[in-house]
């Protein structure tokens, strides 16, 4: 515990420093934000306009409940299925790659390029993705669907890629014994040995999309962003704090949806807990310090 506080303090000077040099001394900035960040809170964003959780006027609406026919309902809904089908594809290249770029399935000559590939994909962020893309295909969900399942393959392909390098060699030893090709390995031994792994990346990463499918209606893409953009240009930041907010709960949702999928998969019993006595150890003692634990 007492290396764990000091690791903190360390590092906590060390952001101190960065700071320090980043804003090259000049704290001036700082003066007035809390009254800054009142004004803007209490005059521009609160309360928010709740006129957009109701029915617009045009076009007519059919539902005899107003809020589907609001801008936050559609928008919102236009971005989860912006967010659904590009993580659903991200997701699938990314499995498809991720095992040629694992370090203890293939040699060098194999994974490298891969981890190049899958590196050029992430290092774009989804919105110049977007940018590009509307250059291409113009304005619309499908330049943000593309640009996020661009992001999705690097991001989800590097999370794989490191999760499959943390198994147990036990299994792949075996596997080898046996005379399995690396395909069968990585189906029958790789992915279901980092299968929970796996699912909580999948998870992570649709609630991301749906955060990130917000920014990308900026830029155009569609979605609730669309929305986002159009009242912020107008400085209607009331009716922007509704839309917040409607992102916010959904976030939430989907958070607690996660939880409940990952509880049918993942047994409290199964997993090993890391603890804070062991996180800064070597491997290889805290490896002996929860066997040690086990025995007790």
């Amino acid at each position: 515990m007492n290396r764990l506080i000091l690791a903190i303090f360390i590092l906590l000077g060390l952001c101190y420093f960065v700071l320090f040099d980043l804003v090259d001394g000049n704290w001036g900035n700082l003066s007035g934000g809390w009254s800054n960040l009142s004004t803007f809170w209490n005059e521009s964003l609160w309360p928010p306009d709740w006129t957009m959780l109701q029915a617009q006027t045009y076009p007519e609406c059919k539902s005899s409940v107003g809020f589907f026919c609001s801008k936050a309902y559609l928008g919102m809904l236009e971005t989860l299925k912006m967010a659904f089908v590009a993580t659903v594809l991200g997701f699938t290249g990314s499995i498809l790659l991720s095992p040629f770029a694992a370090r203890n399935l293939y040699p060098m000559r194999v994974f490298l390029p891969i981890r190049m590939l899958l590196a050029a994909t992430r290092s774009l962020p989804s919105i110049i993705w977007a940018i590009v893309l509307v250059a291409i295909f113009g304005l619309g969900p499908l330049a943000g669907v593309l640009a996020m399942t661009f992001y999705t393959i690097g991001y989800l392909g590097k999370l794989q890629y490191e999760e499959m390098e943390g198994i147990r060699n036990d299994p792949l030893e075996a596997a080898r014994a046996m005379g399995l090709s690396r395909l069968e390995i990585t189906v029958n031994v790789v992915i279901p040995e980092s299968s929970n792994g796996l699912l909580s990346q999948l998870l992570f990463m649709f609630e991301y999309n749906v955060r990130h499918g917000t920014v990308l209606g900026l830029v155009g893409a569609g979605g609730i962003g669309y929305y986002l953009q159009f009242y912020m240009g107008f400085l209607l930041y009331d009716k922007v704090m509704a839309f917040l907010v409607v992102i916010f709960v959904v976030v939430v949702v989907i958070d607690l949806v996660s939880m409940s999928i990952r509880s049918f998969v993942n047994e409290e019993g199964d997993v090993k807990r890391p603890s804070w006595s062991t996180i800064l150890l070597p491997p290889s003692s805290a490896v002996s310090y929860h066997h040690g634990q086990e025995e007790d």
